[in-house]
């Protein structure tokens, strides 16, 4: 009895200095710059919502925020990076809707998006816009829809890359429509932009981020946004769906994640500060300005984020398999 009661109270004491050790690293957390890792190139549209968190997260958590960028293999670089990086506090990821694609398109993928990494939350949304080159003929998609069922094997559809969101977006599109285009993907949105712009290209479905300065400036013919409301951004745009593409939704979310097993206080500081940062009237203002909007409250948790991700893993999955393609 003797034994057991010293067992016991040696497992407690264990228990009460990791439990003592875990509180006071939450307090001091974080002691040195956190790296918010991003899987594509700087400038792109999700780089720029991170270094935008970034700078104001730096106020907000009392540390700096350093972005990171890791590209590669269709935004699966990071990812994996992170998933295997120290569980410590110090490693975070963003990253939009290729978390919720890679299951689908990569049947040999590294790291299992909702249940190898923890979950912080959804920061920002950024709807899509359909544009095309200067001298498409229709007007608006009331004409684009029979137009493009007439041509499709003439019309080509630009992408950023198998796996992209525009890519993912411009295959929506065509399921839409009943129709199979010419796709053309380029490296990255910035090549497929330009392509657009020289006239190369037909079509393009890209982010708010990227096309609204060339929508205002009247360099590309817009179609409409790929939200069920119009956007503050262009609100004389219209959505696709009051053009006639009924229930056509694609949304750009993003969230943050961490390594699996870094700790729940940890997460909760960092997550605190995020959240403190998304309602900063500068970050409000850049987002909105760029066609983006606050996630929903429901999103900006952990336990949101992990229900909504899970849902877009089956919704884009369901997508993708029946266009038949993998990127790998």
């Amino acid at each position: 009895m003797l034994f057991q009661r010293r067992t016991f109270t040696l497992a407690t004491l264990a228990a009460s200095l990791v439990l003592g050790a875990g509180i006071a690293n939450a307090q001091s957390y974080p002691a040195k710059p956190v790296s918010l890792v991003v899987p594509f190139s700087a400038g792109g549209p999700t780089d720029i919502v991170a270094r935008t968190l970034a700078a104001t997260m730096t106020k907000t958590l009392g540390q700096t925020v350093l972005v990171e960028n890791k590209t590669g293999a269709g935004g699966t670089i990071a990812p994996s990076y992170v998933s295997k990086a120290a569980p410590d506090g110090y490693t975070f990821l963003i990253h939009h809707n290729g978390m919720a694609t890679a299951p689908a398109l990569y049947r040999k993928l590294a790291y299992n998006p909702v249940t190898d990494f923890e979950h912080v939350g959804n920061v920002v949304d950024v709807p899509m816009t359909l544009i095309a080159k200067k001298d498409l003929p229709p007007k608006n998609v009331a004409e684009l829809i029979p137009f493009v069922k007439a041509n499709a094997a003439k019309i080509n559809l630009a992408n950023a890359g198998l796996g992209a969101v525009s890519h993912l977006c411009g295959t929506l599109f065509q399921q839409s429509l009943g129709v199979t285009l010419t796709t053309v993907p380029f490296q990255g949105t910035g090549p497929a932009l330009n392509a657009l712009l020289g006239g190369q290209v037909d079509l393009l479905c890209d982010q708010t981020t990227n096309t609204v300065p060339h929508i205002k400036a009247g360099t590309v013919k817009m179609y409409g946004v790929t939200t069920k409301q119009r956007i503050k951004a262009l609100p004389d745009a219209p959505t696709l769906n009051e053009g006639g593409m009924k229930d056509f939704e694609v949304i750009v979310w993003h969230g943050v994640y961490a390594p699996k097993g870094t700790p729940a206080a940890v997460i909760d500081k960092f997550g605190d500060a995020m959240r403190a940062a998304m309602k900063d009237p500068a970050f409000v203002s850049r987002m909105a300005d760029l066609g983006g909007e606050i996630a929903p409250e429901s999103r900006q948790t952990p336990e949101g984020q992990r229900a909504w991700l899970t849902s877009e893993v089956q919704k884009w999955g369901t997508a993708i398999r029946a266009a038949g393609q993998f990127a790998d």
